[in-house]
């Protein structure tokens, strides 16, 4: 059986400074091959037809973006991973909700954030400066009721009720979350 090599322990670092000075030397030094070469540079950027952009809230007028600015899917906002809820908890029931709606783990994901940040999933969650009211944190409060009567004391209809919101007004969790993120609200 070959002994096996063990390298100094000097050696290492006396290489790296070796390839160091080296590089250092063939960049720095003028006259050298390597520093006349030619320099690459990307291309440059091809201008753009104007994008318009309708700005939420601004209703009839567009914000025009200058020739230059490239739209690109917006960011999407990621929480946390929330872990499996317990049975029969508030978040047991939204989770089997988002899984009904088709959404995937990284949407409840979102929603358990966002909701943490809004009522900390109690059902009686009650803001009095705004009156918000619930899990969601409805305002008000008596929106839910287009759910069901129970809707002070029902984590299901509260549950129903902010996933249908959430969709009509921000598409997915994730969409709320990300607009939560950035504004502090839903």
């Amino acid at each position: 059986m070959a002994e096996r090599h063990v390298r100094a322990p000097w050696s290492l670092p006396a290489f790296a400074m070796l390839v160091c000075t080296a590089f250092v030397g063939v960049t720095a030094v003028p006259g050298t091959s390597l520093a006349q070469a030619e320099v690459l540079t990307p291309p440059a950027p091809v201008a753009a037809e104007a994008q318009y952009v309708v700005v939420e809230g601004e209703r009839g007028s567009d914000a025009v973006r200058d020739a230059s600015y490239t739209v690109t899917e917006p960011p999407r906002a990621t929480a946390p991973a929330s872990g499996v809820p317990d049975p029969g908890s508030a978040q047991a029931i939204a989770y089997d909700l988002v899984a009904a709606k088709g959404w995937s783990v990284s949407e409840y994901d979102c929603l358990v954030a966002l909701w943490n940040r809004e009522s900390h999933w109690n059902i009686y969650a009650y803001n009095p400066t705004s009156g918000a009211y619930g899990i969601p944190q409805a305002l008000p409060g008596n929106k839910m009721a287009s759910v069901g009567s129970d809707w002070k004391t029902s984590a299901k209809t509260q549950i129903i009720w902010g996933l249908g919101y959430i969709q009509g007004r921000y598409q997915t969790p994730c969409g709320a979350w990300a607009h939560s993120e950035r504004v502090g609200w839903y």
